[in-house]
């Protein structure tokens, strides 16, 4: 991956009598430090989608830490994306109903397909396969952002000429070389029922505490239809993001209402994203994107890891000693991960920034053995939570 020693200023030599080895806080190791040359080396098989999802950029970071004397680094390696995911539909087939009735110009949504790559290794083009007279397809991104596919009536139908068709949708992505991914397409031609749902809104956004309990409503979602009789009965059905095999919400087939069915966890995923379809009594269907919000709550206290500690010290240690070298993480995000770091009332003792969320626990004056032969050292994390949440970290001097 790269230098290592180089970039740190370090001979290879020098990796090795200080001891030199890689942490991170979350006690995964992506690479492996080679002292006899003083390389970064990739230490297993690095997955951007399993680590990063789809962020635009993928840092991994951790520290070279060197013992003797105590001194640290903070790396930083840039994971690039390249094309090995497909796109992806949902199902392998979708049926549409489609009146003959429908002007040319009419549109019928699809869901994209999903692409876990990023840039230009994702979703580019659509295309039907094979070409027919009556449809063709449409894609892009809407005001808000969110990418749409549509199948699209170039020419009116007959169902007396023709009952059926069938076609496929094929996506490609922009990767070298392009992937694809397919759905079979099966469009059915029905007499009248000539107007599909409507939602009120394109996008619906709900915001839930992660601690509220299961059955709680998180939001409703409302499609009309201008057709009388049967066909101006609309039913909801729900479906979450194709990353999310766990289902987790539930919709009111009647009255749009969705639900939790187990706690969230914000610390596991802030959002979800759904797709609710709106389907009448003659088969026509709308899609409406809903986006739910989990809310943080302070459900995590602070966590103290140390990287270094040293004990026994020698009574003649100089004031300004590093003893031991820690950090303190949060899962909760705003205030809630916020936090502080205090030392129980110490004379001889003192906690010291070092970056980030690293402390040392630094002497501030001459020890004396005869005087005092073991200090018990408390430090005491608190996040900024209401209530706060603590966690408390001993260490034992000798």
């Amino acid at each position: 991956v790269g230098e290592l020693a180089e970039d740190a200023g370090l001979t290879p030599a020098q990796l090795s009598a200080r001891r030199a080895r890689l942490v991170s806080e979350d006690g995964r190791q992506h690479f492996a430090l080679e002292r006899g040359s003083g390389r970064l080396l990739v230490a297993g098989r690095l997955d951007r989608e399993e680590l990063c999802g789809q962020s635009a950029t993928c840092m991994l970071p951790f520290e070279l830490l060197l013992s003797n004397p105590l001194q640290f680094f903070r790396v930083e390696v840039a994971l690039e994306d390249i094309n090995d995911h497909s796109p992806v539909f949902r199902g392998d087939r979708v049926i549409f109903r489609v009146p003959e009735t429908s002007n040319p110009g009419s549109c019928f949504p699809l869901e994209v397909a999903r692409d876990l790559d990023i840039g230009s290794n994702t979703v580019r083009t659509y295309s039907i396969s094979p070409k027919n007279e009556y449809f063709g397809v449409s894609y892009g991104s809407r005001s808000n952002g969110d990418k749409y596919l549509e199948l699209v009536l170039d020419k009116s139908l007959d169902r007396e000429e023709r009952a059926e068709m069938s076609f496929s949708v094929i996506a490609v992505d922009g990767g070298s070389p392009p992937r694809s991914g397919t759905i079979e397409i099966s469009v059915v031609i029905m007499d009248v029922n000539d107007n599909a749902p409507t939602f009120k809104q394109d996008r619906y956004i709900g915001k839930v505490l992660e601690n509220m309990p299961e059955g709680s409503v998180v939001l409703q979602v409302l499609a009309t239809d201008q057709d009388a009789g049967v066909y101006g009965e609309i039913s909801y059905q729900l479906s979450e993001a194709a990353d999310q095999s766990v289902s987790i919400f539930v919709i009111d087939p009647i009255t749009g209402e969705i639900k939790i069915t187990k706690p969230l966890d914000f610390e596991a995923v802030q959002s979800h994203e759904l797709s609710v379809t709106a389907t009448d009594g003659g088969g026509l269907s709308a899609i409406c994107k809903v986006l739910v919000e989990v809310v943080d709550v302070n459900d995590n206290a602070p966590e103290v890891v140390v990287s270094s500690f040293s004990s026994p010290l020698p009574e003649d240690t100089a004031p300004g000693t590093v003893v031991a070298l820690f950090t303190v993480r949060d899962r909760d995000s705003g205030a809630n991960g916020k936090i502080s770091c205090g030392l129980e009332d110490q004379l001889f003792f003192s906690l010291r920034p070092a970056y980030k969320n690293y402390y040392e626990l630094v002497t501030v004056s001459a020890l004396d053995r005869e005087e005092t032969a073991r200090y018990i050292l408390r430090v005491t994390a608190a996040d900024a939570g209401s209530p706060p949440l603590t966690s408390t970290q001993t260490f034992t001097v000798d």
